[in-house]
C-alpha cells in the first residue's frame, strides 16, 4: 500500500517526517509506504485545495493500492473557495475531487472516493509546536515558558494563528523563528502520541488514520 500525503510546504513535510518517524517506520515494516510531498507550484495552500484533488483523481484511478491525503493549513481562510472551518475546507476540497473524477468519467465511483482523504493543521503546523511545550522551551533556551495562548492549542483563530504566536515567542527571546529548521527540531524531540493527545480536533484523527491502516503486502 502507498499513501501520498500532500502538505503545503517544506517545513510541514520536514516536521511531519521528524515527528512521525517512528510511526512511519512501523507502517513501512507492515508494508505501508507513507510519503509526504510539498504542494504543487503556485500559492501553497491554493495548490493543495485545487491542484491536489486533480492529481489525486489520477493517482487513485491508476494505482488501486494508493491512498491520497490532502493536508493543508486551515489558515488563512477563504483561499480558493469560501471556508473558515475544517468542515467547510473539507467540503470544498472533496467537491474539487468529485469534479476531477467527473471530468474523467468516474463520478460516483465510491471505491475511488474512499481513497482520497482530507485532514488539516488547525490553524497551521505551529499548533503542534505549541503542544510541544517542553521541546519549545528547550529550543528557546529558557527554564520556563508561560502559556499565553489558548488551550487546547487548536483553539486559536484566524486573527492570531499559532505561527504568529510562535514567531512572537522567538522574538521575545531574541531569536528568529525559521520554520524549516525549528519546526523539525522541536517536533523531532517530541512524541507524536503526546502531540496528538493535545490536538484532538484535527491532528489526532490524521494520526489515527495512519496508525489504523491495515498491514499491506511487502
Amino acid at each position: 500500500m502507498r499513501v501520498v500525503v500532500y502538505v503545503e510546504g517544506s517545513s510541514d513535510r520536514a516536521a511531519m517526517l521528524a515527528l512521525l518517524g517512528p510511526l512511519l517506520e512501523r507502517k513501512r515494516q507492515e508494508g505501508i509506504h507513507i510519503d509526504f510531498f510539498e504542494s504543487p507550484e503556485g500559492d501553497k495552500k491554493t495548490s493543495v485545495l485545487t491542484k491536489v484533488p486533480k492529481r489525486a483523481a489520477v493517482i487513485v484511478r491508476n494505482d488501486p493500492s494508493a491512498i491520497v491525503v490532502a493536508m493543508p493549513d486551515l489558515y488563512p481562510k477563504n483561499k480558493a473557495f469560501p471556508h473558515e472551518t475544517f468542515e467547510e475546507l473539507k467540503a470544498g476540497i472533496l467537491k474539487n475531487f468529485d469534479e476531477a473524477l467527473q471530468a474523467r468519467g468516474r463520478k460516483g465511483d465510491a471505491r475511488l472516493k474512499d481513497r482520497f482523504k482530507v485532514f488539516c493543521f488547525k490553524y497551521d503546523l505551529e499548533a503542534l509546536i505549541l503542544a510541544a511545550k517542553e521541546a519549545l522551551r528547550d529550543r528557546l533556551g529558557v527554564k520556563s515558558l508561560s502559556v499565553t495562548w489558548r488551550i487546547p492549542v487548536e483553539d486559536q483563530n484566524h486573527r492570531r494563528p499559532p505561527k504568529r504566536i510562535v514567531e512572537e515567542l522567538f522574538t521575545q527571546h531574541s531569536k528568529s523563528y525559521r520554520d524549516t529548521v525549528d519546526a523539525p527540531l522541536i517536533l523531532g524531540a517530541s512524541k507524536y502520541q503526546d502531540i496528538a493527545g493535545q490536538c484532538p480536533q484535527c491532528f489526532k484523527p490524521f494520526v489515527q488514520f495512519l496508525a489504523s491502516l491495515p498491514r499491506g503486502k511487502h
